[in-house]
């Protein structure tokens, strides 16, 4: 076969957020010139761009939440706001120039592969094709919304967080959240003050960890700017400490997990004086289990006069507010339904269709089975960042995108060259890798019996149940008997 070169190829990449903004620098990098990234909004930067509600920021330090090529000297905080992170990935997307492949307003609604290639369809019907699809789209980016009779018929403002509406008055207004995960926990230190009453309701309570949110000095920021060895020394402290300490934790390390439970009830017990709100802050599940809560600021917003914890069931939403099981109307002006995302939807709904006609609804009929985190069976040359069995309840997904795209670089090495023209994981070897993560994952956290989004339709935990140095070792190179080379 007559060898092809990286200018032949051309790729296609599904979403401009922060794996998508990776990719086309990567594979710019290796030398690919044919890039389009297809965007479904006007403008990218993924869940920073889709979630602006107040007290938005990363849980993960700035410093470590930061492209490994790419360092910002200048981050604001220890944990920057979202709008501060935003613009650092359309700074970053600027410097490397990858602004220019990207078309916005282009929603991929079905890719199709026919004769060696992808076909796209857009959602206004424009047809293109490509050889190399990389699916961007992220976890985190489509709002799950509660299925809670009479959400219609409230008369106020009403919104997801992950679509705020800042024409929405909340100063000294009446404004209730539905929802207590990291969402919730932002906006109520965020806007305590400004609002006459806030009706948080929860349904589980919350592990939350003290950790300060400190301002970086200007003297701080100039020996970043002056000196890279500053920076590299940061970054690593930070990847050290969720690489080889929370990330041992949530698969096993009990020691460790003791630890943080210690600490978070240590939280709990010293900045919550009331008892009975203090027990009903108490969670009853293993720590960890669900995402954990980085904040200083909750406990003390929620103890304002005007913060109310409502922890009897809702019954229904009316005109005027929400309806408790206990049959107590909470009135409201505002409600934001901060109940998170559809964490398992990846792709979807965009219609995949692979070899043989197979369906991506056939290929994960029963579970979201991927190889590696990054392929599927009957789809060749699409490959999926951050996918099913990504390490996102141990790792900076940063690290995790930037690891995955080396590694899927190094997979279409013999597509690049000419030897085959597409590759695709082995269905047995798909399938011994699933058995091995859920052999694994017995004895992770994630097994505990908590509910959280970590878990699948079956409850299957869908993430990375070994430590770090697996997760690197996996990601090095690919073992090409796993794979099939397709002529």
């Amino acid at each position: 076969m007559q060898k092809s070169s990286t200018h032949d190829l051309s790729v296609a990449i599904i979403g401009a957020g922060m794996s998508g903004i990776a990719a086309a620098i990567k594979f710019g990098e290796q030398g690919y010139r044919d890039i389009v990234i297809f965007e479904k909004a006007d403008r990218l930067g993924g869940t920073w761009r889709e979630n602006t509600y107040p007290g938005l920021s990363c849980d993960v330090p700035s410093h470590l939440y930061s492209y490994a090529f790419e360092p910002n000297p200048n981050w604001s905080h220890l944990f920057s706001p979202g709008a501060e992170i935003q613009a650092y990935f359309e700074s970053v997307a600027k410097k490397y120039d990858v602004e220019r492949l990207m078309r916005f307003n282009k929603e991929v609604t079905s890719a199709e592969f026919e004769n060696g290639r992808w076909h796209l369809t857009m959602h206004d019907g424009e047809r293109t094709s490509a050889d190399i699809v990389i699916a961007a789209t992220g976890i985190l980016h489509q709002p799950a919304y509660p299925d809670i009779d009479g959400i219609e018929d409230f008369a106020g403002a009403s919104f997801h967080t992950a679509r705020w509406d800042h024409s929405a008055a909340l100063d000294n207004h009446r404004v209730g959240i539905i929802g207590t995960g990291s969402t919730a926990m932002q906006i109520v230190p965020a806007i305590i003050d400004r609002v006459a009453s806030l009706s948080l309701f929860q349904r589980t309570p919350q592990w939350v960890f003290g950790i300060e949110n400190p301002a970086y000095t200007e003297a701080e920021r100039a020996e970043f700017n002056a000196s890279p060895a500053k920076m590299k020394a940061l970054y690593d402290h930070w990847a050290y400490r969720f690489n080889y300490r929370f990330g041992r934790a949530v698969i096993g390390d009990k020691v460790i997990a003791d630890r943080i439970a210690e600490l978070c009830l240590a939280n709990l017990d010293e900045n919550v004086h009331d008892s009975e709100l203090k027990k009903k802050l108490t969670p009853n599940y293993v720590a960890a289990c669900k995402r954990l809560i980085m904040s200083d600021e909750f406990y003390p917003a929620i103890q304002k006069p005007n913060a109310h914890l409502v922890t009897t069931a809702v019954e229904q939403i009316e005109k005027d507010g929400v309806r408790t099981k206990d049959g107590t109307l909470h009135k409201l002006d505002v409600l934001a339904l901060a109940t998170g995302f559809k964490a398992h939807a990846f792709m979807r709904p965009m219609r995949l269709v692979g070899r043989h006609g197979t369906t991506l609804e056939q290929a994960w009929a029963a579970t979201n089975m991927t190889h590696r985190s990054i392929s599927i069976p009957d789809m060749p040359n699409f490959f999926i960042l951050i996918g099913p069995n990504s390490p996102v309840g141990n790792f900076p997904l940063i690290l995790v995108a930037e690891r995955q795209l080396d590694y899927i670089k190094q997979l279409i090495e013999p597509v690049r060259t000419g030897q085959c023209r597409a590759v695709a994981p082995q269905r047995a070897a798909t399938e011994q890798f699933q058995q091995d993560v859920r052999e694994a994952m017995q004895g992770t956290i994630w097994m505990s019996g908590c509910s959280s989004w970590y878990l699948d339709k079956n409850g299957i935990p869908v993430t990375w149940p070994w430590d770090f140095d697996r997760f690197e070792a996996d990601m090095s190179a690919p073992d090409f008997s796993e794979y099939e080379m397709i002529a």
